[in-house]
């Protein structure tokens, strides 16, 4: 997707977001929350396309979460929402494009990646920059739509695909797109709820690197 496709796709989503895909998204948003928060010694976390805020409540309070995402109309939900709900833990929301993260190397104990690698242009540079910023040993945690290989749900994945720019996601995205960083381990997968529509990935960065 060209990335005036994405600001414009989320400024339309953005006032209807938690009541629609926020729904839908729930499973995956507790499980890649619910896995950071039990990484005892992760305490630097960032969230890569934050969205409207919604995961931030449900991260441990001694993290420091930063939260980035290129959708400005996105941003201010969530920003209301750290306001509204005191939300001390969490440090930074910044407008940034993903491909080119605004952070050191080794920086975050853990990224987190929910629902928007299928969203974003270049998904590989944006893969490859949650890598750079990702202390060795640290975990790149994703959830996300990935397409079928067969069946029902493949044929309407295929027939989506044309609408990307107007869906604001790509229907049809290959898993094999997020496992092509050498630098990454892919070390646990699993499918989500509803009906195992979404996948659950954890990745591990090499102590080398």
């Amino acid at each position: 997707m060209e990335l005036e496709a994405v600001k414009s796709s989320y400024a339309r989503w953005a006032p209807v977001y938690d009541k629609t895909f926020g729904i839908i998204t729930s499973g995956g948003r507790r499980a890649a929350v619910g896995f950071i928060n039990g990484q005892r010694d992760c305490r630097n976390v960032l969230e890569v396309g934050v969205g409207t805020g919604l995961a931030l409540q449900h991260y441990r309070k001694d993290l420091n979460v930063t939260g980035v995402d290129f959708s400005t109309d996105m941003l201010k939900k969530a920003r209301e929402k750290v306001d509204k709900q005191g939300l001390s833990h969490v440090k930074e929301l910044r407008q940034m494009d993903a491909r080119e993260l605004d952070f050191p190397d080794n920086y975050f104990d853990a990224v987190a990646a929910m629902h928007i690698v299928s969203v974003v242009p270049e998904p590989e540079k944006v893969m490859a920059e949650m890598a750079r910023v990702c202390k060795p040993g640290g975990k790149v945690v994703i959830t996300n739509h990935f397409a079928k290989e067969a069946g029902a749900m493949a044929v309407v994945e295929k027939m989506s695909a044309p609408f990307a720019n107007l869906l604001g996601w790509h229907s049809d995205f290959e898993m094999s797109t997020v496992l092509k960083q050498p630098n990454l381990k892919l070390v646990e997968k699993r499918p989500l709820p509803p009906v195992n529509m979404m996948t659950f990935l954890v990745l591990e960065k090499n102590q080398s690197n």
